[in-house]
C-alpha cells in the first residue's frame, strides 16, 4: 500500500526542477534546509487551526515531500550524493515529521494523541534505517511509508479546510489522522521489524 515503491516514477518528475535548482546555484543540502522550513511553515498553518489555514499547511506538506525528493535527485545531477548528505537528508525529515505532527496536535489541543502519533511515525522511520544498518537494505514498506504519511496529511489538511464538524467520538479529520497514525504507524514499524527478522 506505500507509496515509496512509486519513488522512481515521482523521480522521473523531477528533471524540471531538479534543472532549476541547480541553475539557481542551490546545493542539496541547501534544499534539505529549506524543505525543514516548509515543515515549519506548514507546522504554524496547522497551529493556527482555521479552515484556511489547514489548507496552506496541506499543501505545504505536499511541497516539503517534493523538496525530500528534489534534494536527491540535485545531489546525484551534481555527482555529490554522499553519506552526509544522506545522513543530514534523514535527521531532516525526522525533524519534519516531529514539526509537522506537532502542529497538528497543537492545532486540536490534543498533545497526548499527538505523542502516540509521533512515537509511531518515528519508530517507523527508525526500523527503516535500523534495518539498513544491520545489511538488509533500506527498508521503505509496510502499512504507511513517509510519502504516504504526506500525502494524508495534504489530502487532511484539505478535507478539514472544508469540512469542520466532528466525524466519530467527537474527532474531526485532524484528530481522525492522528489516530490512524498511532495505531498504523506501530502496525507499520512491528510489520518492518517482524519482515526484518525473518530475513536475518
Amino acid at each position: 500500500m506505500t507509496l515509496d515503491k512509486f519513488r522512481p516514477v515521482a523521480e522521473r518528475m523531477l528533471t524540471p526542477f531538479v534543472t532549476a535548482a541547480d541553475s539557481l546555484g542551490l546545493s542539496p543540502n541547501s534544499v534539505s534546509v529549506l524543505s525543514l522550513g516548509v515543515a515549519g511553515a506548514a507546522a504554524a498553518a496547522f497551529v493556527a487551526g482555521t479552515p484556511q489555514w489547514y489548507a496552506v499547511g496541506g499543501l505545504l506538506v505536499l511541497l516539503n515531500g517534493w523538496l525530500d525528493l528534489v534534494d536527491g535527485a540535485l545531489a546525484r545531477k551534481q555527482g555529490i550524493a554522499s553519506d552526509g548528505g544522506d545522513l543530514l537528508d534523514h535527521v531532516i525529515d525526522r525533524y519534519a515529521d516531529l514539526i509537522i505532527i506537532g502542529g497538528l496536535a497543537a492545532g486540536v489541543d490534543n498533545f497526548a494523541l499527538g505523542f502516540l502519533a509521533v512515537t509511531g511515525v518515528l519508530m517507523t522511520s527508525y526500523l527503516g534505517t535500523q534495518i539498513q544498518a544491520v545489511g538488509l537494505g533500506r527498508a521503505y514498506g509496510g502499512l504507511v511509508g513517509r510519502a504516504d504519511r504526506l500525502v494524508l496529511i495534504t489530502v487532511a489538511g484539505l478535507v478539514a479546510a472544508v469540512y469542520t464538524v466532528p466525524i466519530v467520538a467527537g474527532y474531526g479529520v485532524i484528530e481522525l489522522l492522528l489516530v490512524f497514525f498511532a495505531v498504523v504507524g506501530h502496525l507499520t514499524a512491528l510489520q518492518r521489524f517482524w519482515g526484518a527478522w525473518g530475513d536475518l
